[in-house]
């Protein structure tokens, strides 16, 4: 790209550093994405978070994500350098497993977490593994294995408790809503208010389908 860096007013040239800046800026303006510097990698690249906002989709993951917080126990928390899960632990899960099968539509992803003994690298792992207990767990329990992910583990590195001991609070799964699932009928006509704002049948005993309404669960 060649620049001419000269006033019409003063014959003059421009300082060649400036030159130099203002071609490599706009080089690179024509082959980045508006928006891309600042997109951080938690959601995706921006044109991806738009077409979610525009849709709405972005806006009910939110709405939905809100209400599995304010309706259920989202987290469960393990003994010292285990990914066993206890009799509490499973009740919690039980009751996440109640709520994940009234909205079929809905995606969602188990975070797990250790405290701050031992090494990174091993701590990842058994993160990892307790993400993988819980998400067996709820599969156990009737929820389609496509529909959770346990494939990401933070580790030590998001304590509750910021201390070098062991703190059970720290060793824990969290359970979020992460998307919808993109074949789903209702997800296809973007009626995701149909999603979010159903009524929940919190006695377990059957599963909301596609159509808002109760079927009996093979459970």
């Amino acid at each position: 790209m060649l620049i001419a860096c000269f006033s019409p007013l003063r014959a003059h040239r421009t300082p060649l550093a400036l030159c130099t800046c203002v071609a490599i800026t706009l080089m690179g303006c024509s082959d980045r994405e508006v928006g891309s510097a600042i997109d951080e990698g938690a959601f995706g690249n921006p044109t991806m978070n738009n077409v979610l906002y525009h849709s709405g989709e972005r806006q009910y993951v939110s709405v939905l994500a809100e209400r599995f917080v304010a309706e259920v126990p989202t987290t469960v928390t393990f003994a010292f350098n285990s990914a066993i899960l206890e009799p509490e632990a499973q009740a919690i899960l039980r009751q996440q497993a109640d709520f994940i099968r009234n909205f079929p539509e809905a995606r969602f992803s188990v975070y797990g977490h250790t405290d701050l003994v031992g090494s990174e690298s091993y701590n990842q792992q058994l993160g990892l593994r307790r993400a993988r207990a819980v998400v067996d767990f709820l599969v156990s329990h009737g929820i389609h294995r496509a529909r959770l992910d346990a494939l990401v583990s933070r580790g030590e590195r998001e304590p509750l408790v910021a201390t070098q001991s062991q703190e059970r609070r720290n060793r824990r799964t969290v359970t979020e809503v992460s998307g919808f699932v993109r074949g789903n009928p209702l997800v296809h006509d973007g009626r995701y208010a149909q999603i979010v704002y159903r009524a929940y049948a919190q006695s377990g005993g059957g599963e909301i389908d596609s159509q808002g309404t109760v079927a009996t669960s093979g459970e």
